[in-house]
């Protein structure tokens, strides 16, 4: 058995082994709260896309309808095609890892990759063979005799993604696997999931609420608020371009600036800034992101520097407009040294295309639990 971390396994192509998934119309009820509210979503095959929101949008009830493990009231679930919205999980050949290990506790790490693969009659043999290229695959080949209480909770979820992949799914489902583990633990868990992911070519749905973690690793992220489908797009795209309100406030940091918007532009710190498509005319607040502004220490600057956090290789610099209102600049560490709380700066801002809010709009807030 290889025991190298990472160790090549022969896998098929995503082309090969990715589904196509598609939610049609989900929609899903408890009592008088309205989880879902005609979820369409659609993942091609071998894609990974992550679903974001807060706590009770309803982006864990969409992916347990998927897995079988919930029943919409309304929509189907179709995968490849076939429609599996009445077919029980255990005939729906989806792998899936919980936020919890799930680990059995008398089973050795091998036996417990191996598991699914014995309920579904494979010989002792290709069992084994089968579960130590997973192994191998997760970095974990050396520790298959080990049990999961002599593992850290890093490696027992490797073991879990193992087990979740041992039978070649067709749909991986990842239900915020990483948020029991501390920080270092979870970027370098991350990565290695997309690395799996994409190796082996799974077609994953993948939920959390940490934003960063959704950025890091999807194809396309799916923002979600009370049950609907705000934004489904490429990281790149979702941070840059939002498509409402919602998503401009909810995904990453940013500023509001008050304005005054006439026509396709708007004027932000003197500077003449396109607006994206969902912004509000006249008088509102653009949302401007932290690395969009730029401060320069001038002592006939129109802003006063309030704060400045050093972050490691970033720092974060508050500033004072000349009308009261707060900016925070994202700056590299070595040109925000040189600023001081109370010296006068001038804030300048990027060319980026800006959002327009209602002026009074404070952050929306999901509706179901």
């Amino acid at each position: 058995m290889n025991s190298t971390p990472g160790a090549t396994v022969h896998t098929a192509t995503a082309a090969e082994r990715g589904h196509l998934v598609e939610l049609r119309g989900l929609e899903r009820h408890f009592g008088e709260v309205k989880a879902l509210d005609g979820l369409d979503l659609t993942l091609t095959p071998g894609e990974m896309v992550v679903l974001l929101g807060p706590s009770g949008c309803g982006k864990t009830t969409a992916l347990r309808i998927l897995a079988g493990l919930d029943r919409p009231d309304a929509g189907q679930v179709l995968v490849a095609g076939k429609d599996l919205t009445s077919v029980p999980a255990n005939r729906r050949d989806m792998g899936m890892v919980f936020q919890a290990y799930s680990l059995f506790p008398h089973l050795t790490v091998v036996e417990n990759v191996a598991f699914g693969l014995k309920l579904r009659g494979r010989r002792k043999a290709a069992r084994k063979q089968r579960a130590g290229d997973m192994l191998d695959l997760v970095g974990l080949g050396a520790h298959h005799d080990r049990y999961p209480w002599q593992l850290s909770g890093g490696q027992q979820q490797r073991v879990a993604l193992a087990r979740a992949l041992a039978f070649e799914p067709s749909v991986l489902l990842l239900d915020e696997p990483l948020s029991a583990l501390d920080a270092k633990v979870r970027v370098q868990l991350r990565d290695e999931i997309r690395r799996v992911q994409q190796e082996v070519g799974a077609t994953t749905l993948f939920v959390t609420h940490d934003q960063e973690e959704a950025l890091a690793v999807a194809d396309r992220v799916g923002v979600m608020n009370a049950g609907r489908l705000e934004q489904l797009a490429t990281p790149a795209d979702l941070y840059g371009r939002p498509a409402t309100p919602f998503v401009g406030q909810f995904v990453g940091l940013s500023n509001r600036v008050p304005v005054d918007r006439n026509g396709e532009s708007v004027r932000v710190l003197g500077r003449l800034l396109p607006v994206l498509p969902g912004s509000v005319a006249g008088h509102g607040d653009a949302l401007v992101r932290p690395e969009c502004l730029d401060v320069t220490a001038q002592p006939d600057g129109g802003a006063v520097v309030v704060n400045v956090a050093f972050l490691g290789s970033i720092s974060r610099v508050t500033c004072r407009l000349a009308d009261d209102t707060e900016v925070v600049a994202q700056l590299p560490s070595a040109q925000a040294a040189h600023l001081r709380p109370g010296e006068r700066v001038e804030v300048t801002v990027s060319d980026a295309p800006v959002m327009v809010l209602p002026s009074s709009a404070a952050p929306e807030r999901a509706a179901v639990v």
